[in-house]
């Protein structure tokens, strides 16, 4: 026969007598930029060339 459970033991069974919840796949994972975008980076002037090479 098992004996009287104290109150210690209660409490550890409360807290650490069950496994967590499942975790989904998709909340473990965060997308982000590295870097923030830098729009002058992806500015393209078509016309630009025309400047530097043809004046």
């Amino acid at each position: 026969m098992r004996p009287a459970k104290d109150a210690a033991e209660t409490a550890r069974h409360a807290r650490f007598g069950r496994l967590p919840e499942r975790v989904r796949l998709e909340d473990t994972v965060e997308e982000r930029a590295a870097t923030a975008p830098d729009p002058a980076q992806r500015a393209y002037d078509a016309d630009e060339w025309l400047v530097r090479y043809c004046l």
